[in-house]
């Protein structure tokens, strides 16, 4: 299952910077050429400690990490919403994602004109906010001629998905976001087949200078409007980042150092997406391969085993549970069965992240 971010942003707000930065570092970037309408696609492997940790344990030949993809789109202009710059192209593109990446300029360069004049993060929010929100508006205005015409023919549900539609609209209408409007399970369910951006997790990457990076203005400001609303702020210094991957790990670490730095910003960025498509991760040893997995929380072990074969989830018969804690404080599966510590699961288990299984199949 491929999990997909979609980068968006102003023009010139460093979209494309952050990208290969992500990117550039054992990325298998995708065969989409960039100009105005295709968009950049890398498969981006998640930073992992846990699947290091197993790797200096068990010495495997290979460690295969989890990925998400980061998909980088053209620049988005006021007005996209009603075919302005990419328009609709733009959104389309979008709506295809999992998560949506909004990078926001934090940075003064006369080289890189600002598109709206001076550098203002709260503005450019409310710029790219508004056409998602106008796009969403148009799509549910679609949608409502259809709901229009299944009442007319009888549809007893049609009434209900009206009222739910126009509640939406509503939000919208005074800027809320469709995820932060409460819906219930059913009520998102029955809102399925409508693709809305705003439904969508969403955190906000403040592209900072140097100067920016300790706590400046515009940092503090675009920090401020994600407290309010509730939505995450990964400060990266882009161009920086962007030239530690022509470094060896020594040198990046030393850099990283000098900058005050425990870890790249792109890490964070990678973590705190994985974080909020609500995934977890589990590991399986098979052979001379120790491999991360991700599949999102509340997974069960047939459906798990079927991420790692189709065959499996078919004919799935158990799964053997070791949980990383244990294997890193024992040391070897052998330990973990000595001490009473394996389980052994059936279908109705639920998989939890860091769990290490091994799934009993028919073939």
């Amino acid at each position: 299952m491929g999990w997909r971010c979609g980068i968006i942003g102003l023009p010139n707000a460093g979209k494309t910077t952050i990208f290969n930065a992500l990117t550039a570092a054992q990325a298998e970037v995708a065969a989409y050429p960039f100009c105005t309408i295709s968009p950049n696609s890398g498969v981006v492997p998640v930073p992992d400690p846990r699947l290091a940790q197993l790797g200096e344990l068990l010495k495997p030949e290979r460690l295969t990490p989890t990925t998400i993809n980061f998909v980088d789109v053209a620049g988005l202009i006021a007005g996209a919403s009603k075919g302005e710059g990419l328009g609709n192209q733009f959104l389309g593109q979008i709506r295809d994602t999992d998560l949506i990446v909004h990078v926001v300029r934090c940075f003064a360069d006369g080289r890189c004109p600002h598109p709206l004049g001076a550098v203002d993060p709260v503005r450019d929010v409310e710029v790219v906010e508004t056409e998602l929100m106008l796009a969403d508006l148009e799509i549910l205005e679609r949608h409502r001629v259809k709901l229009e015409k299944r009442r007319k023919a009888g549809d007893k549900q049609a009434e209900a998905d009206l009222n739910l539609v126009a509640r939406v609209e509503t939000g919208l209408n005074q800027g809320l976001w469709a995820k932060d409007l409460g819906l219930k399970p059913e009520e998102l369910a029955r809102l399925a087949e409508v693709p809305l951006l705003t439904l969508k997790p969403y955190l906000f990457v403040a592209n900072v200078s140097e100067e920016e990076s300790n706590e400046g203005p515009c940092l503090r400001a675009l920090r401020d409007l994600g407290r309010k609303r509730g939505v995450p702020v990964i400060p990266i210094l882009g161009d920086l980042e962007a030239e530690l991957v022509d470094l060896s790990p020594e040198e990046q670490k030393e850099f990283l150092q000098s900058l005050g730095l425990a870890e790249p910003g792109i890490n964070r960025l990678i973590q705190e997406s994985y974080r909020l498509l609500g995934l977890v991760t589990f590991y399986t040893i098979v052979g001379s391969e120790v491999r991360a997995w991700t599949v999102p929380a509340g997974t069960t072990a047939p459906k798990a085993a079927g991420q790692v074969h189709s065959d499996m989830e078919k004919g799935f018969i158990r799964a053997e549970v070791m949980r990383f804690a244990d294997l890193a404080r024992l040391g070897s599966a052998a330990k973990i069965k000595e001490a009473g510590l394996l389980s052994v699961e059936g279908r109705d288990h639920v998989v939890e992240d860091g769990e290490i299984l091994l799934f009993r199949f028919q073939a």
